[in-house]
């Protein structure tokens, strides 16, 4: 397919997902199914073109006038692409199966990219209900952050530092140009790619079928350094999901201690056995939601790891469809559900032990809310000073979270970290 195609395709696609209020990755996959005669790198593209304009749903319609699939769809060739005006006509013109030809109104819109009158939400490409939300959390920066989401996300991995080293992983990575995070140790990352280009598949390489490394964005590693688990220490991943965060305590415990792994649902814990076995990981310990009680462990625990569910407002970047399915309602149902989450987790701290509580949220009510409610309800636990855990990991760094003026809770941003946006917490049980 040549590029008029691949935009017609686009086009189709994103009235698919606005029409049917389908999520993106079954409307991509319906479309390859029904278009057998697209390639791999058709898909790709195709795929990127949706995803990009999904990205800047709101400034791309601003600029265009309209915010229909065609006008996305054109404007993230043109504008996110980087392409000129005339090589978009000329890939119109010079293939039948291509959309129709630029309007003079188009034409105008996609040349001058006017942005100059358009309201802040609108330029930082956040859903109008919820940018005041991030103006309460970031303030003057809430338009930088908005518009880092809106970027593609880098390939983050964890170097498995019981299998191997960053430099090891960064040698064997070099066809890839990998490179070093510059902020986590073990970090190690691929530029986001480009355009129609499409994204290395590291898990095929030999070194991640070895368990040298993990696929992990750097704020998730981050926070699990930031829990400060030690080798023979009692552990709980309260809401382990599919074990990233566990796999990453168990490195840094040197696979000595215990790690608990626990996830209301049995599902996203399945993928974890595997992901143990590959990382050479023998201190977590599996527990079925089904079969499995945590009874046993409440007031033993050294540290509880809380990764509460939330909006999931801090990985726009890797899934910016869902930046347009939040709902006032969901995230209600959200910040209850997270209440539920902390007063469950307590019982499980010793004195003296640490609770963490963690989001990839970047909503004040999902984070440094539930801290103050949960400390006004619990006042046998005080928060720790976020700045200094964060100077004893990295020092004094360019790049580091905002910090509450009490320096209570830290919030990563791709903005200020490079990362996807996720919020800690550190909180002790005091000792009688």
């Amino acid at each position: 397919m040549r590029d008029g195609g691949r935009l017609a395709a686009a086009i189709e696609v994103l009235a698919e997902i606005e029409s049917r209020r389908r999520p993106v990755q079954e409307a991509l996959k319906d479309w390859g199914n029904s278009h057998r005669f697209a390639g791999s790198g058709d898909r790709v593209a195709i795929g990127n073109l949706v995803f990009d304009a999904l990205r800047h749903k709101l400034s791309y319609a601003h600029i265009m006038g309209e915010s229909t699939p065609r006008a996305l769809a054109l404007a993230t060739y043109v504008i996110g692409w980087g392409n000129a005006v005339e090589q978009l006509e000329g890939a119109i013109e010079s293939d039948p199966h291509a959309p129709d030809p630029l309007s003079e109104a188009e034409r105008t819109a996609l040349t001058e990219q006017d942005l100059s009158a358009a309201p802040d939400h609108v330029v930082a490409d956040v859903p109008e209900w919820l940018f005041s939300r991030f103006a309460s959390a970031f303030g003057e920066e809430a338009i930088a952050v908005g518009k880092a989401l809106s970027q593609r996300a880098p390939i983050d991995m964890r170097v498995n530092t019981l299998k191997s080293t960053p430099e090891k992983v960064l040698k064997r990575l070099s066809h890839l140009n990998a490179q070093p995070s510059g902020l986590s140790g073990n970090c190690v990352r691929l530029a986001p790619v480009t355009g129609p280009k499409k994204s290395p598949h590291v898990q095929a390489e030999e070194g991640f079928r070895k368990g040298w490394f993990e696929l992990q964005d750097e704020a998730s590693q981050i926070a699990a350094l930031l829990v400060g688990a030690q080798p023979g220490e009692q552990v709980l991943d309260l809401c382990a999901g599919g074990g990233g965060k566990s796999l990453a305590l168990a490195a840094n415990m040197d696979n000595k201690g215990q790690i608990y792994a626990y996830d209301a649902s049995k599902l996203r814990l399945a993928p974890l056995y595997e992901r143990m076995t590959r990382a050479g990981v023998r201190n977590i310990q599996v527990v079925d939601p089904q079969t499995g009680s945590l009874d046993q462990l409440k007031g033993r625990m050294d540290r509880v790891m809380v990764d509460a569910p939330c909006s999931g407002t801090g990985v726009w970047r890797r899934r910016p469809d869902t930046k347009w399915r939040v709902t006032e309602n969901a995230l209600a149902g959200r910040i209850e559900e997270q209440r539920k989450v902390l007063a469950h987790a307590a019982e499980f701290v010793k004195d003296g032990g640490i609770m963490a509580y963690a989001t990839c949220s970047l909503l004040p009510e999902e984070n440094q809310d539930q801290v103050l409610w949960f400390l006004d309800n619990h006042s046998e636990f005080e928060a720790l000073d976020m700045r200094l855990e964060w100077a004893k990991l990295f020092g004094n760094t360019e790049r580091h979270p905002l910090f509450s003026e009490d320096g209570t809770h830290a919030t990563l941003s791709p903005a200020h970290t490079n990362t996807d946006g996720f919020f800690i917490s550190l909180m002790r049980k005091k000792a009688d």
